[in-house]
């Protein structure tokens, strides 16, 4: 792994983790669904134009079309959607660790469904993931965290899994700009339908709002996504995912940082558990 595809990875990992954060500020202001279709509407709007002018094409490869209209359903529609919304009453910190065992659940859905063969490290990867995850849940629940918002988040990160899959039909062929924009309008169309049938526009208005929603239209929207993508076109989707194993420490961090969440020893302890598993479970993938 060279220079450059580290620096991507320690980027993407960072604009993902922050991601929560910049969500917990908005949907605390503005209707959850309402906002996050606005935002993949103009996040797709800016990089279809600019994959345009870039000379990219959206006559996409049937593959790629498919991987588009699966991701923008499944990590846009889903998985974001069921996190803002679940993040009116979950901390960011809480919603940021859930959403990082993304790693831990596709290994074990390679393990038990798929029959993949998984090295002694990636097993006890797994169990200490899981251990990690268990140990944080059982501490915030005996705290009162609101269960249908844990959830949400659940299934948001269920659906993140599954989006997963198509990464790597996305990633080759080319037109990654265009890929990104278009998915993100697939997202938006797709999250129209419940926000407006559901959801009044009621925006409480203020500098942080406008901030934490032009951040995360551009950042952990529309950059981290490409830089995603070139990463896994770069390394390959299963040492490019080695950088998750930061998103747990990176996602409490910049919340406690920004939002002054409170963390216990016990997320901490967590936290290193999680990073540890994740860590273990893609070390394990690499060959040899």
């Amino acid at each position: 792994m060279d220079l450059r595809a580290i620096g991507m990875g320690l980027a993407f990992a960072f604009m993902w983790s922050s991601a929560f954060t910049s969500a917990r500020i908005i949907v605390a202001a503005a209707p959850p669904l309402t906002a996050l279709s606005l935002r993949f509407l103009i996040s797709g709007l800016i990089g279809v134009a600019i994959a345009r002018a870039l000379g990219q094409s959206w006559r996409l490869t049937r593959g790629q079309w498919r991987a588009t209209v699966l991701f923008g359903i499944c990590q846009n529609a889903l998985y974001l959607g069921l996190n803002f919304v679940a993040m009116q009453t979950v901390e960011a910190s809480l919603a940021a660790i859930i959403a990082s065992t993304m790693p831990l659940l596709v290994a074990l859905a390679g393990w038990l469904v798929f029959r993949d063969h998984v090295r002694p490290l990636g097993i006890a990867g797994l169990l200490a993931g899981l251990a990690g995850v268990a140990l944080i849940m059982g501490s915030r629940i005996g705290g009162g965290v609101d269960l249908t918002g844990v959830l949400l988040c659940a299934a948001g990160v269920l659906a993140l899994t599954f989006a997963t899959l198509s990464v790597r039909e996305a990633s080759s062929g080319g037109n990654l700009l265009m890929i990104v924009g278009l998915q993100m309008l697939v997202g938006s169309a797709i999250l129209a339908v419940p926000a407006l049938a559901l959801e009044p526009f009621d925006v409480a208005w203020s500098w942080p709002l406008v901030a934490a929603f032009a951040y995360t239209t551009l950042v952990p929207g529309l950059a981290a996504t490409l830089v995603w993508f070139m990463l896994v076109n770069r390394i390959g989707a299963v040492r490019a995912a080695t950088f998750h194993f930061l998103n747990p420490f990176l996602g409490v961090a910049i919340a406690a940082a920004l939002l002054g969440e409170a963390l216990g020893a016990v997320d901490m302890i967590g936290v290193a558990v999680i990073m540890a598993g994740i860590l273990a479970v893609q070390l394990a993938k690499h060959p040899g």
